[in-house]
């Protein structure tokens, strides 16, 4: 059975991962001109398609890394890398501009029939930081009441994600620039932190094999 601990530490990293304080202004971005039930509609959407890619590689995560011959040790540690970039990446706010730049391709092809399912569900939600963190944990609760965990953890991140999009106009009025900035560095340095673990397990996994 999976512990408190490790259940609150795999809820924080896919919230960070996923980031929904930094998606609620790019969701205004992407739907501007939309009235409020369509952006409803676009929110619930892309909403639903990233839970369903993170579940996948939530449940098919190790039969994917063994296909292509990749252990999970190996996958802890490349793994644990890119979610390191991605926290310096949003502790010099470089993630948010890169981010932007999706979002603005995404609006001159395509104002509103697939912006739900890109950019919004991927790569935004289900990105690759969002994506290789669900492979990890899937490897720390390889029992079926962990996958279980593992996917309840990631319906609540996802359901948080849609409720930031719903609240999208509110949170980024409460904010305002500074606390956005605040936040998502804040963010970082946890999610730097818990890189470097991924990162130090995988490398003594490696060792002891």
């Amino acid at each position: 059975m999976p512990t408190i601990e490790s259940l609150f530490n795999a809820f924080v990293t896919v919230l960070v991962t996923i980031d929904p304080p930094g998606l609620a202004p790019l969701f205004l971005a992407l739907t501007r001109g939309m009235n409020r039930s369509e952006r409803s509609q676009v929110a619930l959407r892309a909403s639903v398609i990233g839970f369903i890619v993170l579940a996948v590689f939530a449940v098919a995560g190790a039969a994917i890394l063994n296909m292509f011959g990749i252990t999970l040790p190996a996958f802890r540690v490349a793994g644990g890398l890119l979610l390191f970039f991605i926290a310096f990446e949003m502790i010099f706010e470089r993630r948010n501009d890169r981010k932007e730049k999706s979002a603005d391709v995404a609006i001159t092809r395509d104002h509103i029939h697939n912006i739900a399912a890109f950019p919004l569900a991927i790569p935004l939600i289900a990105g690759p930081g969002a994506i290789s963190a669900t492979v990890l944990l899937s490897g720390s609760f390889p029992t079926l009441y962990g996958q279980v965990a593992l996917l309840l953890i990631l319906l609540a991140g996802i359901v948080l994600t849609w409720l930031v999009f719903f609240l999208a106009e509110r949170i980024d009025g409460f904010l305002g620039q500074t606390g956005r900035s605040i936040l998502t560095r804040l963010l970082g340095v946890i999610l730097a932190a818990l890189a470097v673990q991924f990162v130090a397990d995988g490398i003594k996994a490696l060792m002891a094999a």
